[in-house]
């Protein structure tokens, strides 16, 4: 995920503040570490400047709260001032009253603008929406066909006029056919260029006159850097665009330009591409954002990315298992894993869980976890049903026929069969702890205590060892 050298130098900087005084010296010490890093990380020098000048107004202005170290107070008021530079609020599409909104699709060549298209077709469709994509860049060689695949793959449907050579046209045509057809979104794509030219903006500015979009998004590489920002601006001088998606932010990219959209450009990010997946778009928080910068984690999105990856039928299976008290089978198993395979970039969402640092995953071989794995999936599909519902019936002779039907070692299905009951104890437990009733045919879960009643500590009773009484 992008910001990971940022993160890495915030948190550094902010490690060697505790135990310290909030005074002058120490917050100009600190701000020159987080000015380098924020260089460092491709942000522009003005905003840089800028960002560093209003931390410093901020803590010079502020006593210590109670309850605050010197870092942690350092720390809220950057989180503060990030969230506020990438724009304070999450900024969320707005629709036509008319009932009809059309979408523009702007940017350079080789930004990922038209897998986004599919993207946002695919997360405005699960929103209800009723959508229909336009082909309307008539130069890049099989653009046009990168586009019905990209449609076809997310179930939308897509117009084109591979004879016409004039997008303003196709572009129009499309409009009407949508409306007439009752679509409730067109989303336009449009041709890019390798840079900004005259001809290109002349050619959007002409497909924007012909379909009156209500929403402008500028789709930009996160990977350029200062060169994406330098496009915003001049794409918003011409367009007058209505919000930024940035892609590419898994990649190995230093981010700034996530940090300077906005205030260049003085308009919003509003959806982040991490990930080759169709699902792979994010709504765009500030304040999220700030928390994962400053290595806070961010829970509500890990949430919001495993609720989109995940199959909501079989996890809802499971959970009506647990509740239940029915053990979990091998064919269950499967589908965990089968869950857990499916998850785009993996890697980028366990960065968001509160705590974990790049650098802790970076000792984690993803590559090999995967093979893992796809060896366990091989195992289990190796088996007959009959195996996969009633595991304990997998007797010596069975697990050699199960071994050499996927071309593996009685051994790693010995260890397939080990780590499937280590997770169904897990799974017991936490089913216990839900108050699904502990483990079948174990006791009960015991039931703590309360600690306080009323507002008063409850006192605990103390048994005494009886004395014998000496005869």
């Amino acid at each position: 995920m992008a910001f990971e050298n940022l993160s890495e130098r915030l948190q550094n900087t902010f490690k060697k503040m505790q135990g310290r005084t909030l005074n002058e010296i120490e917050i100009n010490d600190a701000l020159r570490e987080v000015r380098l890093a924020l260089l460092e990380a491709d942000v522009s020098l003005e905003v840089a400047r800028e960002f560093v000048n209003s931390v410093k107004e901020k803590a010079l202005g502020q006593e210590i709260r109670g309850g605050l170290s010197a870092d942690q107070q350092m720390i809220k008021i950057v989180k503060e001032e990030l969230t506020e530079i990438m724009g304070g609020e999450i900024s969320k599409l707005t629709y036509s009253p008319s009932g009809f909104t059309t979408i523009l699709m702007a940017g350079l060549q080789g930004t990922g603008k038209t897998t986004t298209c599919g993207k946002l077709a695919l997360h405005l469709k699960n929103q209800g929406k009723k959508v229909m994509l336009a082909a309307c860049d008539v130069y890049r060689p099989a653009a046009v066909d990168q586009l019905q695949i990209v449609g076809d793959k997310v179930g939308v449907p897509v117009f084109s006029m591979p004879e016409s050579k004039e997008p303003e046209k196709i572009a129009a045509a499309a409009k009407r056919e949508a409306e007439i057809k009752g679509y409730n979104i067109l989303i336009v794509d449009t041709s890019g260029r390798l840079h900004v030219d005259e001809d290109l903006m002349d050619e959007i500015v002409r497909v924007r006159d012909a379909v009156d979009p209500h929403e402008i998004l500028l789709v930009v590489d996160a990977m350029t850097g200062q060169d994406a920002v330098t496009a915003a601006k001049a794409f918003n001088d011409r367009l007058e665009i209505s919000g930024v998606i940035v892609t590419k932010m898994d990649g190995d990219t230093r981010g700034g330009a996530a940090l300077s959209v906005k205030k260049v450009t003085g308009k919003p990010i509003k959806f982040l591409g991490a990930g080759e997946k169709a699902e792979a778009l994010e709504e765009f928080h500030p304040d999220r954002m700030a928390s994962r910068i400053l290595g806070m984690g961010d829970m509500e999105s890990l949430i919001e990315q495993a609720e989109k990856q995940f199959d909501k039928e079989k996890v809802e299976k499971i959970d009506k298992k647990l509740k239940a008290n029915k053990g979990l089978d091998l064919e269950d198993f499967l589908d965990q894993i089968q869950q857990v395979r499916k998850i785009d970039n993996l890697n980028s969402m366990l960065k968001m869980i509160p705590g974990v640092r790049s650098k802790d995953l970076d000792k984690v071989d993803m590559d090999n976890t995967n093979k893992e794995m796809k060896r366990m999936e091989a195992i289990i599909q190796s088996m007959t049903p009959q195996e996969r519902k009633n595991p304990e019936i997998i007797n010596g002779s069975r697990r050699k026929r199960i071994a050499d039907g996927c071309g593996m070692t009685v051994t790693d299905v010995n260890a397939l069969l080990k780590r499937f009951e280590d997770t169904k104890k897990m799974m017991k437990m936490y089913g216990g702890q839900m108050g699904y009733g502990g483990q079948p045919g174990g006791r009960p879960v015991k039931q703590r205590k309360p600690e306080f009643q009323n507002g008063k500590p409850v006192k605990k009773e103390r048994h005494k060892k009886q004395k014998k009484k000496k005869r």
